[in-house]
Order: structure tokens, then sequence, then C-alpha cells
């Protein structure tokens, strides 16, 4: 995709290029909320949720955005009824099958974080299958966080720093923020510069712990199935406002 139609479209949504973030999580909230408001059973709300989730991807590939990691079940997530569990995991295969061709041609990189062994069988398939076909492309870097827990992730790079001193590959006073880097799901992933949640939701809720330290917080009160584009580009421009000193002080300041 060139760069002269991502500037139009940046522009055209009053975004200012020059301060986009490298990379937006999303907490992606409040489906089961938008379902009950409506007298829907919650899986609606989950199904509905897929537009947002085409929305925003779409959006953020069109504008250049490099990352985006959404949230998009968590290790607690398992402990629900198992017949809203089954359908969370038809509705991951049915969307990757639908919107694979589509994130194919806006240049999209799929990746995944999490205890990914813990999926079905089924949908284990499909994700490794979209993640090959898309993984020559170089556009934005959609990753799905899946059976996923912020505390999993550090207590088993803990674990495997461990095993790594055990055997004698390094020493304990060698392990500082890099090397430690080096254990968690995605080592090459850049920290989030911006953590969006939906549904006004005042809480982190166990994502990317060691890597939001920084992050700049958006919080919107509408459920995820009424986020889209236009909210995500008030997110945006929300973001190039603030002033970000990473706990330094600024001149003046």
């Amino acid at each position: 995709m060139a760069r002269k139609g991502l500037t139009k479209r940046g522009e055209a949504a009053g975004l200012d290029l020059a301060r986009l973030p490298a990379h937006v999580a999303i907490i992606m909230d409040g489906n089961g909320r938008w379902a009950r408001r409506r007298g829907l059973p919650r899986v609606a709300g989950h199904a509905a949720a897929r537009t947002a989730v085409r929305s925003v991807v779409t959006g953020a590939a069109e504008i250049g955005l490099r990352h985006l990691t959404l949230y998009t079940f968590s290790m607690e997530n398992w402990e629900r009824p198992r017949a809203e569990v089954t359908a969370l995991m038809r509705l991951l295969d049915q969307t990757l099958a639908e919107q694979v061709e589509e994130m194919d041609r806006n240049n999209i990189r799929l990746a995944a974080i999490g205890r990914l062994e813990l999926l079905p069988k089924y949908a284990r398939s499909r994700l490794d299958r979209a993640i090959e076909k898309l993984s020559g492309n170089t556009g934005l870097r959609l990753t799905l966080a899946l059976s996923y827990g912020g505390r999993t992730e550090i207590l088993d790079a803990a674990r495997a720093i461990a095993r790594a001193v055990r055997r004698g590959e390094m020493s304990p006073d060698a392990v500082d923020e890099v090397s430690f880097r080096r254990f968690l799901c995605a080592p090459d992933l850049p920290d989030p510069d911006l953590l969006i949640r939906t549904s006004g939701e005042l809480r982190v809720s166990n994502f990317l712990l060691w890597q939001i330290s920084y992050a700049e917080l958006y919080v919107t009160p509408l459920c995820w199935p009424d986020f889209g584009v236009e909210e995500f580009h008030k997110a945006l421009d929300a973001y190039a406002q603030r002033r970000r000193t990473f706990g330094r002080v600024e001149e003046g300041g």
C-alpha cells in the first residue's frame, strides 16, 4: 500500500501522522453488556464485536499504524460457562476464515501471543494457517492475545530464566530489563504507546503488565461492538495531544 495513500487517509481523518503511536493495544470490553442492554444473549455481543474488530484493524492499516494488539481471549476467560467459551472459539475460527483475505489485501501481518496450546485444535489450526498466509506482508502487525494473561507471561519468563541460570547459560546478576524481555511472548514487539479500553472500566485486566508501564491510557464508555474507526481516530488524536516524559522532568516543567 502506497505511503501517499496512507497519508491521504490520515489527513482525511484529521490525524497528525507524525504523532501516531507505533503500537496501540486495546482491551475490547463490553460485549456482554452490549447484548444485555438489547435483551440478547451474551454470545450475540461477541458476534457483533467482529464488526468493530474489522473496522479498527482496517482503519489502523489504512493510516500506516505499525503495531496493533487486541486482547482477544484471556486466561481467565476459560472459566466462563462452557457454552460461551465454545461459542467464542467458533467465532474466532469463523472470523479468521472470513477476514484473512481482506487482511492480505491490506498488507497485514498476523501474530498471536499466549498459551496457544490451550486453544481447540480447529481454532489453533486456523490461526496457524492465517499467520502463515500473511507472513510475507510488510504492513500493520496485528497481534492477537489469545489464552493470554500478563501474570502468566511474567511467570513463564521467570521460570525460563531460572532454568537458564540452572543450566549455567546466564548469571542471576545478568538479569536486567533487556535480558528479561527476551523471555516474554513477543520480545521483538515494542511496548504499547497507547492502551485503549472500552466500556468505561478503569482497570488493565491482566493485560501486557510488563509492557504497559508507560503506555498512555484512553478509556471510552462505548462498549466494544459500538467502537468503530471514528472512535479509534479520537483515541489517536487524544494521544497526539499528550506529552510523554517517561518519568523524567521536562525543561520548564
